[in-house]
């Protein structure tokens, strides 16, 4: 293989730099040219592609979000679509492409491999939603980001003696919740993958009032969504001020943690890696800290299984 590329695709997120990285040097280190491919899919389609040298991605393992930026494609959902992105790799020499993104960009990369271009896909998403990995690229990161914004918030809820009901991302994956919600001592965690009962929240929060609790923290997550509902109730029934804050896209953004630029070089090394060993319709992951590999559709196939000892913990010690 003597050229390969590299996009990023979907949503971005911290520590995609630190993967582009280890793709461009370890590809370099082995005589194989590589290139970028900017805005994603929808770059690839419209020719936006640059040489990488080990120069393009100095001083970047640091930086959050993307130096290639990311867009979503429709014209790559149609079959048109992908033969032009797959010939317009033909013509710029690309043997085998990187893909660095959550399921939507794996399956573009199955796609693309179905039309004969070598493809291994990365998982780079903050929501921690493919099942085949223990963790992907991006959701350490934005764990700590919420932790930063909980620890303030808890401050002024104090101060007011309020409850704080805030919601993360994740889409329908609780895990930003779940992780987030037991390290900055919720007492209360609403996921998807669970039901919840507001009479048990709200006789939780008056029972740790009667304690002289001075705040409460309730954690949701997005794919449950209702964040002003249930602070409205908890005020309803409880007399306890509620407010609702949503912290949106700043858990995408800043400096990925020690644990993302590790695990994004890894698998980024990973990555080269197969396709000098000729593999093809791939994704990396991590399992038992071990870099493993599996086959797309086969990844993508399997089923998410909630972590019910750590949402367990997490409600035995959450008043």
């Amino acid at each position: 293989m003597k050229t390969i590329g590299v996009l990023t695709s979907g949503g971005d997120s911290p520590g995609m730099n630190a993967a582009i990285r280890a793709v461009v040097r370890t590809a370099l280190q082995n005589n194989i040219r590589v290139v970028g491919i900017q805005r994603g899919y929808s770059g690839l389609i419209n020719g936006e592609i640059t040489e990488l040298t080990r120069d393009s991605v100095s001083d970047i393992i640091q930086r959050g979000g993307t130096i290639l930026k990311t867009a979503r494609s429709n014209t790559f959902r149609t079959e048109e679509g992908r033969r032009r992105a797959a010939d317009v790799l033909k013509v710029f020499g690309v043997e085998g492409l990187v893909v660095v993104g959550g399921d939507g960009s794996f399956m573009g990369a199955k796609l693309l491999s179905d039309l004969g271009v070598a493809t291994i896909g990365l998982p780079g998403t903050i929501d921690n939603d493919l099942a085949y990995t223990d963790y992907t690229i991006g959701f350490d990161t934005a764990l700590n980001t919420v932790i930063d914004a909980v620890n303030k918030l808890k401050d002024t809820s104090s101060s007011h003696e309020r409850a704080s009901v805030v919601e993360v991302m994740g889409r329908n994956c609780g895990d930003i919740a779940l992780y987030s919600g037991l390290a900055g001592g919720a007492e209360s965690i609403i996921l998807p993958e669970k039901p919840f009962d507001m009479d048990e929240l709200c006789r939780g929060i008056l029972e740790g009032k009667m304690r002289g609790k001075l705040h409460n923290l309730i954690m949701v997550a997005e794919g449950v969504g209702k964040a002003e509902e249930i602070a409205k109730k908890i005020e309803d029934i409880t007399g306890i001020e509620a407010r609702v804050t949503k912290l949106g896209h700043i858990q995408r953004g800043g400096s990925p943690t020690v644990a993302d630029r590790v695990l994004a070089t890894r698998m980024g090394y990973r990555a080269v890696e197969l396709l000098r060993e000729g593999k093809s319709a791939r994704v990396v992951g991590i399992k038992n800290n071990k870099i493993i590999d599996l086959d797309i559709t086969e990844a993508l196939a399997i089923e998410s299984k909630f972590d019910e000892d750590l949402f367990k913990i997490a409600e035995t010690i959450s008043y």
